[in-house]
């Protein structure tokens, strides 16, 4: 039985069946491209459809138990017992209907570039791209390097890598849903390995994340004609050529000027491919940045700039301290966090945004 509170909900259910019917049609099924939207939009429903059930079934039971309760005191026990659980199965569905980020089930690239600091700040990116792996690695997730350009002492001048989750994850559990808080200034405080007098250096890494689209999405065209694509030899650290063909890519958009570099891959070819998945999840990224400020709601702007006055973020070796100055919130496990223990630092992150869109709802 539907319920005229939550019509929202009951929309959700409908199209909830829908999909479940249009992933069992045989023509569907044996396309890859088709059952992976499908069971994105599947999953970003299955957290209401659960609320919803949930909230209906203790709504029946108990309107059930209250016309037995005057025959039956197990059945008057019973509707106080449910009478008690369904305002917060109403506040769950309620919270479950708040609007997510559209994004939260993508998988997301990630760049990360020495700042302020030179060798040090490259030392130090690398820690960064040291932490972000092992992170991904715990919660099952793939990292794959598209290019990178290393320094001679095992630092990263800049580095971009892409996130996968693997299957269909529900918005919660995706990729983007926790790594876009990860994006801007990442501020370092330690004694540098290229420092004789043991003083405390301050240097800087900027990290930029965006959610990566789709190979066949259409809300991205890109006009050949708006490509400018040039080709050249992959180089290793220093600059030593690791190959002799020309398998390496530049892709320049020349409407929005943003420059795309593959090299990673094995044959010119992919590297296209490759770059061109990138340009399509640059663009994309852009689309909905401009679309959240036409409608006022930039809660998630990146630090786009590496000066290190700019931090999101401050991990003190000395004091084995990381610090979120977004939400305040501090812990002495910095040695733990940069081995891939992150998840409470970017709860922080989520609870707060999930605070402020409960806050908007109201």
């Amino acid at each position: 039985m539907a319920d005229e509170q939550f019509p929202a909900a009951q929309t959700a259910l409908e199209e909830y069946h829908d999909l479940e019917a249009k992933m069992a049609d045989p023509s569907v099924a044996s396309d890859p491209e088709k059952i992976r939207k499908l069971g994105r939009r599947h999953a970003e429903l299955g957290g209401i459809v659960s609320a919803y059930k949930t909230y209906l079934q203790i709504r029946d039971d108990l309107e059930a138990a209250r016309e037995m309760a005057g025959e039956d005191e197990d059945f008057a026990a019973e509707a106080k017992r449910l009478e008690a659980e369904l305002p917060a199965a109403e506040e769950k569905l309620r919270t479950a209907l708040i609007p997510r980020d559209p994004d939260d089930a993508r998988d997301t690239i990630m760049e990360i570039k020495a700042g302020t600091g030179g060798e040090e700040a490259a030392l130090f990116a690398g820690d960064l791209l040291r932490m972000y792996t092992r992170y991904a690695e715990k919660r099952g997730w793939t990292v794959t390097v598209q290019s990178e350009n290393t320094t001679e002492l095992g630092g990263v001048k800049d580095v971009q890598i892409a996130i996968r989750a693997k299957g269909t994850p529900a918005p919660e559990d995706g990729v983007w849903a926790s790594l876009k808080y990860e994006g801007g200034v990442h501020r370092v405080q330690r004694i540098p390995v290229t420092e004789s007098q043991g003083r405390i250096q301050t240097s800087a890494a900027g990290v930029i994340v965006f959610p990566e689209a789709d190979e066949d999405d259409d809300e991205i065209e890109i006009d050949p004609k708006d490509l400018k694509i040039d080709i050249f030899m992959s180089s290793g650290p220093g600059g030593q050529s690791v190959n002799t063909t020309y398998s390496a890519v530049r892709m320049t958009h020349i409407p929005t000027g943003i420059t795309v570099n593959m090299q990673d891959e094995k044959s010119q070819i992919q590297n296209r491919a490759a770059a061109l998945r990138v340009l399509k999840s640059r663009l994309l990224a852009m689309k909905h940045e401009q679309e959240a400020a036409e409608a006022a709601d930039m809660r998630h702007s990146q630090v786009r700039s590496l000066d290190r006055s700019e931090r999101i973020r401050t991990y003190n070796f000395p004091e084995n301290r990381i610090v979120d100055h977004r939400t305040n919130y501090k812990a002495y496990n910095l040695d733990a966090v940069l081995n891939g223990d992150l998840q409470a630092v970017i709860d922080s992150d989520i609870q707060a945004d999930e605070a402020e869109r409960l806050a908007n709802q109201k």
